[in-house]
């Protein structure tokens, strides 16, 4: 189990989230943050951090909200499982599906 990010955070990525975080498994898209499924620890430090509420425990993932799982497990296949956001940095790519929404500006932040 883990925690994922949904389209709250996309293009606001406050960072109160990794800020919290005490294993450094939230990693920085470029238009998003993610959730490592195999590094998070289910401790729940993130969710009430943060200010746009888009970080749900997967169980608790709104319905509409239900590919943001998907995003933040499949945003990992190429990278792997760097152990620790904090020494690869932000990562200029994000999943398909984020890159494809259009901007969300100031109503999500």
């Amino acid at each position: 189990m883990t925690y994922v990010i949904a389209l709250p955070c996309v293009d606001v990525k406050d960072r109160a989230c990794i800020d919290e975080c005490p294993v450094d498994c939230i990693y920085e898209g470029a238009r998003s943050l993610y959730i490592h499924p195999d590094e998070c620890v289910d401790c729940g430090a993130c969710e009430p951090v943060c200010p746009v509420e888009a970080v749900y425990y997967e169980d608790d993932l709104p319905e509409q909200w239900g590919e943001y799982y998907t995003a933040n497990v499949a945003f990992f296949d190429e990278i792997g499982s760097p152990g620790g956001a904090a020494k690869v940095g932000p990562y200029s790519v994000d999943h398909p599906l984020i890159a494809a929404l259009p901007a969300q500006g100031a109503a999500h932040g």
